[in-house]
């Protein structure tokens, strides 16, 4: 699970590769970052939560989350907050059906999309093609673009390399 400062740091890994992407768009200004840590604390809470969604929507995209990964997500929020009714959004995103469109309808911006398709990707085993068909219909439903996916998994790849 990541933790704010993880957040923080998705966040501009993301950053980085929608920067890159944009660079190669002809006519698209760039802009400043919205990366969580930027963020007024009511949107930086709702940025949390849809990246926390796509996490857990990831990570039951094989069909089930197993035991360790729902007393990892546990323990991770119960790090944070011991507020009753997140922690009963939690297990609502647990038990929720795996939707791509209802946790894509979560993505504010495209940055946060690109955000949200990151966390995800670096959530599931692309070997499953039960995670894989996920990650694919969540690109469908965010509405990234193909190149913008290729530098995201580019970044992706990278970031991983990095924590081995």
């Amino acid at each position: 699970m990541l933790t704010y400062g993880g957040l923080a740091a998705l966040g501009v890994v993301a950053y980085k590769a929608y920067g890159n992407w944009q660079k190669n768009q002809q006519g698209v200004a760039q802009h400043e970052p919205q990366t969580i840590d930027r963020l007024p604390p009511p949107q930086a809470e709702q940025h949390g939560r849809a990246i926390l969604a796509a996490v857990i929507a990831a990570a039951k995209a094989d069909g089930h989350i197993d035991d360790r990964e729902r007393e990892l997500i546990d323990q991770e929020v119960a790090k944070f907050t011991r507020d009753q009714a997140f922690i009963q959004w939690v297990d609502a995103q647990i038990k929720a059906p795996l939707d791509p469109a209802q946790i894509a309808a979560l993505a504010s911006s495209e940055e946060l999309a690109a955000e949200m398709y990151l966390a995800s990707v670096l959530v599931v085993d692309e070997e499953s093609y039960m995670e894989r068909s996920y990650l694919e219909e969540l690109v469908r439903q965010l509405r990234l673009s193909p190149s913008l996916v290729d530098e995201l998994k580019r970044q992706a790849r990278e970031a991983e390399q990095l924590c081995q």
